[in-house]
């Protein structure tokens, strides 16, 4: 093992042993490094590598702390990553939210209050009646997250919003070059919203999945 992977893996140890929480300041740099019995150097990589996927906090004149190890935090690093899909795995992102959303949306049907139904609408009227391809990815993308936070999951709702990153291009293809894209999406949309207000979980899945499968069936045969 790679000195500086050793001492990655002694800070995490740290960290799940409870030794260092959430918050918490780490040692100074030194007598971190002599109570591990690291370099420094080899010290300074490991948090420059847990710095980067958000566990670690580097503080400029303040000193190295832990994160709050929220999930949504440590998931941004996942995104970051996929955002470097190549065209030919944007399928198997879709395949990926073809298992998570709908789930997430039965689970919002259940758990979303009337206040956050009455956004998800409000989503839906903000839309304007002839939009552009930007208007309708953004508000696509605003209406899964808001669904996605509404499943009352934490970790599920980073889960999706980190694959909502690679899918933006191939929502914007199927805009540009698939006939009444945008009527679809609208009506979709809005019968995924009326299942959720209705407090139908089986409804509101179907029609997710109907709404997410779509797209990965216009997507495989466009990659075709």
């Amino acid at each position: 093992m790679a000195v500086t992977d050793a001492a990655i893996d002694r800070i995490k140890e740290m960290i799940l042993t409870g030794e260092l929480a959430p918050g918490s300041r780490l040692p100074k740099e030194a007598d971190l490094a002599e109570r591990l019995g690291l370099s420094r150097n080899s010290l300074r990589e490991a948090v420059r590598a847990l710095a980067l996927i958000n566990v670690l906090d580097v503080r400029q004149g303040d000193g190295t702390y832990v994160t709050s190890l929220e999930p949504r935090l440590l998931l941004d690093a996942m995104a970051f990553v996929v955002d470097f899909h190549q065209d030919d795995t944007a399928l198997q992102f879709f395949q990926i939210r073809r298992i998570l959303e709908p789930e997430a949306t039965a689970m919002a049907a259940t758990r979303m209050t009337d206040a956050e139904i009455t956004g998800l609408r409000e989503i839906l009227a903000g839309l304007p009646e002839d939009p552009s391809v930007e208007q309708l990815v953004v508000n696509d993308l605003e209406f899964h997250r808001r669904i996605a936070a509404g499943s009352g999951n934490p970790v599920l709702c980073s889960l999706i919003e980190s694959l909502s990153g690679p899918t933006t291009r191939a929502r914007i293809w199927r805009g540009l070059s698939r006939e009444n894209a945008m009527g679809r999406t609208r009506e979709q949309h809005t019968a995924i919203c009326d299942a959720i207000a209705a407090r139908q979980p089986d409804v509101a899945r179907a029609w997710a999945t109907v709404h997410v499968a779509g797209v990965e069936e216009w997507l495989r045969n466009a990659l075709a």
